[in-house]
C-alpha cells in the first residue's frame, strides 16, 4: 500500500508544490494560460529529455562527473526547445523573460532529490516525465487562476466581467495564491493517505478475525 501510495507523487505529494522545485517559473512567469502553457511544454521537454539524455551518458561514463553531465544535457537540449517554443509561440516566447532559461536548471534541482544509485534509463524517463507532469499541473493551474483572478479571463476568453484579485498579475499576488494551493494540495493528500492506511489495516484486523 506505501508503494502504491508514493508511486501517485504527481497527486499526493507534488514536485513543485510539496519540494517547492522551479517555484520560480510559477511565481514569476506563470501570469495567464498562455504563458503558463509555453512552460508547460519547456518543462516536458527539458525536465524529461535531459534526465534521459543525462542517465544514458553517465551508464557510458560508468556514474562520474554526474553534476557536469546533467548540466551540460540541459543547455543542449535548451537550443532546440527554444527553437520549437519559437516555432509554436512566435515572439509571445519573449514574455518568458528570464524564466526560460531558469527551466534548465530544474533537472538539477531534481537530480538533487535522488539516491547515489544510477537509475536505468526506462526508470529515468518514467521520474522525469512524472516530475514535468507535476509542474505542468500546477503551471496550468496557477496560470489560468491568475489570469482570471486579474483579468477575469482564462486563455483569453472572457468568463468574468469585473476582476476578484488584480494583484494576483504581480508576483505578490503568485506567491499567495500558490500557498494557498500549496497547502489545500498537502492537507489532501495527507487525508486520503490516512484514509487508505486506515482502510488497509481495517481489511487487516478483519482477516486477522
Amino acid at each position: 500500500m506505501n508503494e502504491r501510495i508514493r508511486a501517485d507523487h504527481i497527486w499526493l505529494s507534488n514536485p513543485v508544490l510539496v519540494r517547492g522545485l522551479g517555484m520560480a517559473p510559477v511565481i514569476g512567469a506563470a501570469l495567464d494560460g498562455r504563458r503558463a502553457l509555453m512552460l508547460c511544454i519547456a518543462s516536458l521537454i527539458l525536465v524529461t529529455f535531459t534526465r534521459v539524455l543525462a542517465v544514458a551518458i553517465c551508464h557510458l561514463t560508468k556514474n562520474r562527473f554526474r553534476p557536469v553531465v546533467y548540466c551540460y544535457s540541459a543547455a543542449l537540449l535548451y537550443i532546440p526547445t527554444y527553437v520549437l517554443l519559437y516555432a509554436l509561440f512566435g515572439s509571445d516566447l519573449t514574455l518568458l523573460g528570464i524564466y526560460l532559461p531558469i527551466m534548465v536548471v530544474e533537472p538539477a534541482i531534481v537530480k538533487r532529490m535522488e539516491f547515489s544509485d544510477l537509475e536505468p534509463v526506462r526508470d529515468a524517463f518514467r521520474h522525469g516525465f512524472n516530475n514535468a507532469l507535476g509542474m505542468c499541473v500546477v503551471l496550468l493551474i496557477v496560470g489560468c487562476l491568475r489570469e482570471l483572478l486579474a483579468t477575469g479571463a482564462v486563455f483569453g476568453n472572457v468568463i468574468l466581467h469585473n476582476a476578484l484579485l488584480p494583484l494576483a498579475a504581480l508576483p505578490a499576488g503568485g506567491f499567495v495564491i500558490v500557498g494557498i494551493l500549496a497547502a489545500i494540495w498537502c492537507a489532501a493528500a495527507n487525508l486520503y493517505t490516512d484514509y487508505k492506511h486506515e482502510e488497509v489495516r481495517r481489511l487487516y484486523a478483519d482477516r486477522k478475525h
